[in-house]
């Protein structure tokens, strides 16, 4: 350790002088009270720390001693149902040690628990070659999740001793020979959290993240291993989105990280995800999902590195071979952070005073999402999902974070003040959203449901398009003044808009749809279209359908809260609707003939 002496204190940025064996990214101790703080800029003996808590109080001549180490995290078993703050310390234990409903300065405690025992299981043997990404053996994490303790990066050789047993982190498990001798290890391992894990080799992501969320899977589908982001304006309905997301999307492991976000948000999510139950494994959803808080009264600078942080944990978890999700909320405060830290430095500001190198740090975020093989000798296939919300000022999206943000992204969903205001949520605009992932996801879903799902797709996204022509026709000369084949294109792609797409997050069955459920339902409304235009070929007029079919138009409005259990009652509502529309064609000819 070196010690050096403050010479500036500005905000969270800490200059100290006499630090010329440190490193940039060494973690410091500033201070009398020992703040916590990372090296990000040295100029010959001065370097310049980013620290991480609240530096009121400081002034200069307080001593600085650097620790040698990156900004790491601790990853082992006791991760899951936790909630960290940006740098990893867990915020109920940070509570109960210092009395406080605050970030008491200074407090240095382990990131996870050093007291429990966990069941370890052995899966290698004595005398078996192993080498870094194996899985030597098992922990029950929680009900659900299985914790595979892994071979850390760089070690490789026999194992000399290893067995089944209760053992806290820090107790030696098993003890592997290599080139430069024994190396005792235990059940946890460190990474530094700007870098990124390594793997064997990266993969074209094709499957498909069921969300629930039918404008998501239907039209803008993402992939398991894609990245996507979801800008919008204030009160559009962003966090509704991820939360959504994080708490129905078909993965192993959900990484929530509300990054500068309103405290109130993540006490919703803290309210909420403990009583919801997993539809895929009937325990609560806190039994897969770890929490990184750092809201917007938290330290600027830990704002910066919580993503990182978040990151990290579900590259851990993807390299056992886990589909894994992270939720940034929102990517925005995280830049305003890092722009924060680039005028304290006095570096060369970029667009809107960011800092030149934002769209390389976000591109950086976004490429450690993916899907790929892990490292190890079995074959061990694990996935990233990056899911990032933008806050851009006043909804507009030509600002730099959403630019540099839909450079790296094969997903946009675009979230619209119009429609918020509307009450139509989620507030996914469908003419500008887009998923660079369709085809893909379109030759999956054909082959899950056993059906042509992505030509039925493309056929509703015609019809709102056609509809977005037909309104500006409409809003210059009437309704009156469409062909009775463009109004019921319009009477199509309305239903489409309000039966399908629009979708109450707080209704209970309604909340979430399965893929079956999305087939019936737009099945159904398209039955509804080819029905109807088949009735127009036969003579009957448009009129005469729309007044025919009210109750059952409010049947198909309906049928979003029919529960999974029961699909079979969306058929009946189509078999009824052939048999109506049978009907209005023999009443047409009737009238006609009288």
């Amino acid at each position: 350790m070196k010690n050096g002496k403050i010479i500036k204190v500005s905000g969270p940025l800490v200059m100290a002088e006499g630090m010329e064996e440190a490193n940039i990214q060494d973690i410091c101790r500033v201070g009398e009270l020992g703040l916590i703080g990372e090296i990000i800029e040295m100029r010959r003996d001065v370097a310049s720390i980013q620290v991480y808590e609240e530096t009121s109080g400081i002034g200069p001549g307080e001593p600085v001693v650097t620790t040698g180490e990156a900004l790491s995290v601790e990853l082992g078993p006791g991760i899951i149902s936790q909630m960290f703050d940006g740098i990893q310390r867990p915020l109920d234990t940070f509570r109960e040690v210092t009395q406080s409903n605050y970030l008491v300065r200074g407090t240095n405690i382990p990131a996870l628990n050093r007291t429990n025992k966990w069941d370890f299981k052995a899966t290698k043997n004595v005398g078996d070659y192993v080498q870094a990404g194996d899985i030597v053996g098992t922990v029950k994490e929680t009900k659900v999740i299985e914790h595979r303790i892994m071979v850390p990066f760089g070690v490789s050789g026999k194992l000399t001793s290893i067995q089944d047993g209760s053992f806290t982190l820090d107790e030696t498990v098993y003890v592997i020979e290599t080139e430069n001798g024994s190396k005792e290890l235990t059940l946890l391992q460190k990474w530094p959290v700007r870098q990124g894990r390594p793997f064997k080799k990266k993969m074209n992501p094709h499957t498909p993240m069921a969300t629930g969320q039918r404008v998501i899977d239907t039209f803008f589908p993402i992939t398991k291993g894609g990245a996507a982001a979801v800008p919008g304006p204030f009160g559009a309905g962003k966090t509704v989105v991820q939360h959504q997301i994080a708490k129905y999307s078909d993965v192993d492991i959900v990484v929530y990280v509300g990054c500068g976000e309103r405290g109130n948000e993540m006490t919703d999510v803290l309210n909420e995800f403990p009583e919801l139950v997993d539809p895929s494994t009937g325990e609560s959803i806190m039994e897969r999902t770890i929490l990184i808080a750092n809201t917007s009264n938290m330290p600027v600078a830990a704002r910066e590195a919580s993503i990182y942080t978040g990151i990290t944990i579900a590259e851990y978890f993807r390299d056992m071979g886990y589909s894994v999700a992270i939720m940034a909320d929102s990517t925005s405060r995280w830049a305003e952070a890092l722009r924060e830290m680039s005028g304290r430095l006095e570096e060369m500001p970029g667009d809107e005073g960011y800092p030149a190198y934002l769209g390389s740090r976000v591109a950086e975020y976004y490429e450690r999402a993916g899907r790929v093989l892990a490292l190890g000798s079995e074959d061990r296939e694990g996935s990233i999902t990056a899911i990032g919300a933008v806050s851009p000022p006043g909804g507009d999206t030509s600002e730099p974070v959403t630019q540099n943000t839909l450079r790296v992204v094969k997903v946009f969903w675009a979230l619209d003040a119009t429609l918020a205001q509307k009450r139509h949520f989620p507030s996914m605009n469908w003419l500008s959203s887009y998923s660079l992932y369709s085809t893909e996801v379109g030759e999956y879903m054909n082959d899950f449901l056993q059906t042509n799902w992505s030509e039925m797709v493309q056929h509703a996204m015609n019809l709102l398009q056609e509809e977005s022509e037909l309104e500006e026709i409409v809003r210059l000369v009437g309704v009156e003044s469409l062909s009775e084949k463009d109004r019921m294109t319009m009477s199509i792609a309305e239903s489409i808009r309000e039966d399908y797409l629009q979708q109450n997050a707080f209704d209970d069955v309604d909340t979430y749809t399965s893929r079956n459920k999305q087939l019936a339902m737009l099945d159904l409304i398209l039955s509804l279209e080819t029905e109807a235009r088949e009735a127009m070929r036969l003579g009957a007029y448009y009129q005469e359908i729309i007044d025919g079919t009210v109750e059952l138009r409010d049947r198909i409005a309906r049928s979003k809260y029919i529960p999974e259990s029961n699909l079979a009652e969306i058929e009946n509502i189509k078999n009824d609707m052939k048999k109506r529309m049978h009907e209005i064609v023999a009443e047409g000819g009737m009238t006609k003939n009288a």
